[in-house]
């Protein structure tokens, strides 16, 4: 008897370790808001259409990076794929519900209309994604992200989780440019961006430290359209020289769809208006910019949602100079 029970208890360690290295290993092994979730990926490609642009909108409202929106959108629900309960009716054993998972506390005092319908529906994308930004925004985020997603979900396993997809997004959108969808601005199709934005950020990295001087385009010093100036002409594309020739350049980009590679400007500094902006840097994603900010400063990578944000233009949209760009990178 006693080699029976030995021989069953050294079965149910083999089990119990193979639960382990399983739950370890296959998605949805955690808790229900990860339930029937895939592993970490990087492709940009796996987020449907129609919620990536939910997540680059209400990231740009909420002043979120869209990959942390987009990353807590996968681990809950697999971007509103998945089949667990609670995702598209009902609630999970926990009591959340819809695409982002709130429970019903949470979703009164933070539920949004954002398609403005006149009805706050949980089980809506369009109203679950920026209720997510706006309690991550409560939360500390961005500043305190790691408080923010362990009050979506007091795990500290999760706030890992959701961090390394962030991380993975926010490689792939930088590894696979052409994942992300085109935005349709003037009556043409803008090109996302590609080898000559990486080559205008590439030249942009290689600046910073350099001191801000009035007027210089380098290479020792620049101003902060000087620097545009100058990375995109690296890139083998020839842009305006001040700020708001560069605006008025264009192609303009809706906020929320900004890319790597795209000018953003900002209604502050000498001579700025809402036609002639007088400050301008370039976007490396997730919220940042490389810019050369002013007398005193240094050409330095900076956060620019701020109130004085006043758009984006996308410089390899200009389908002539892309294509010139391409065959000078050859």
């Amino acid at each position: 008897m006693p080699l029976v029970i030995g021989a069953a208890a050294a079965l149910l360690g083999l089990v119990a370790v193979l639960v382990g290295v399983l739950g370890a290993a296959l998605p949805g092994s955690g808790s229900q808001s990860e339930a029937c979730q895939p592993a970490p990926g990087d492709s940009v490609s796996d987020i449907p259409p129609a919620y990536l642009r939910l997540y680059r909108a209400a990231g740009s409202r909420y002043g979120i990076g869209w990959h942390l929106l987009a990353a807590v959108g996968k681990v809950e629900s697999d971007h509103g794929r998945g089949t667990g309960p609670g995702i598209a009716s009902g609630r999970n054993h926990a009591g959340a519900a819809g695409p982002m998972q709130f429970m019903p506390g949470t979703w009164v005092a933070f539920g949004v209309d954002g398609d403005h319908d006149g009805r706050k529906d949980v089980y809506d994308p369009a109203d679950a994604v920026p209720a997510a930004a706006r309690y991550l925004k409560h939360g500390g985020a961005p500043a305190r992200v790691r408080a923010a997603l362990f009050q979506y979900n007091h795990s500290r396993a999760y706030v890992d989780k959701v961090l390394q997809q962030a991380r993975a997004y926010a490689r792939g959108a930088a590894a696979q440019p052409e994942a992300t969808p085109a935005v349709c601005e003037g009556g043409f199709s803008a090109l996302p961006p590609g080898r000559a934005a990486a080559k205008a950020i590439a030249y942009a990295r290689a600046q910073l430290g350099k001191p801000y001087v009035w007027g210089a385009t380098g290479p020792r010093a620049f101003d902060c359209s000087g620097l545009t100036y100058a990375a995109y002409r690296a890139a083998g594309i020839t842009l305006p020289r001040v700020s708001g020739a560069q605006w008025r350049h264009g192609p303009r980009v809706p906020a929320g769809r900004e890319q790597p590679g795209d000018l953003v400007f900002f209604n502050s500094g000498p001579g700025t208006s809402p036609d002639s902006p007088g400050h301008v840097g370039l976007v490396i994603g997730g919220g940042k910019m490389i810019a050369a900010p002013h007398t005193g400063t240094v050409v330095q990578v900076q956060f620019y949602r701020r109130s004085t944000l006043l758009g984006f233009t996308r410089p390899t949209a200009h389908r002539r100079a892309e294509t010139t760009a391409r065959g000078a990178g050859r």
